[in-house]
């Protein structure tokens, strides 16, 4: 289940910052399909629904499929919404404070729009992963999905309260 370094994969490079390794659902594409069938359960959706490769890719779940920041940015010719005249627009404010995994969305924006997507890639990769083993971790991940080790990335280090608020509320 380890990750080797990351190579850039356009595929991956979402528009609104999100990093799309470190998504539940991606991992559960990627690597654990036991995953996807809990939050099938969970969520009430069929786990085809919840498969996803990616912002950009042909296979994405049925919240990104419908996601209004994309097709906002798809049909303004933005690789990103920091491109956007806009940014930050106030559907993207609330998105970014929906949920505690969106939390660095600015910062996040910020490298992909002044250091481009391989950059923003290493940083956010290595943001995600498991200073032990190695494992892209997701953000609701309190302890590494492969070592156990807690906490699971330098992200949920740094918003565990927010995270696990959240967990408590599910």
């Amino acid at each position: 289940m380890k990750h080797d370094i990351i190579i850039p994969d356009k595929k991956t490079v979402s528009f609104c910052g999100i990093f799309c390794p470190s998504c539940t659902l991606y991992i559960g594409t990627k690597d654990e399909p036991e995953r996807l069938l809990f939050l099938s359960g969970r969520m009430g959706k069929p786990v085809e629904e919840l498969k996803c490769a990616g912002c950009r890719s042909d296979k994405v779940s049925y919240y990104c499929r419908d996601c209004v920041l994309k097709k906002c940015a798809e049909e303004s010719g933005y690789e990103s919404c920091a491109e956007c005249p806009d940014y930050p627009c106030s559907r993207l404010e609330e998105f970014q404070k929906e949920m505690p995994h969106r939390a660095d969305l600015w910062k996040s924006l910020e490298i992909l729009k002044n250091e481009g997507h391989e950059k923003w890639t290493e940083k956010l990769a290595y943001d995600f992963t498991c200073q032990k083993c190695g494992v892209i971790n997701s953000a609701y991940d309190i302890k590494c999905r492969n070592c156990s080790s807690e906490p699971s990335s330098g992200f949920t280090e740094r918003h565990r309260v927010e995270i696990k608020a959240h967990l408590n509320r599910k």
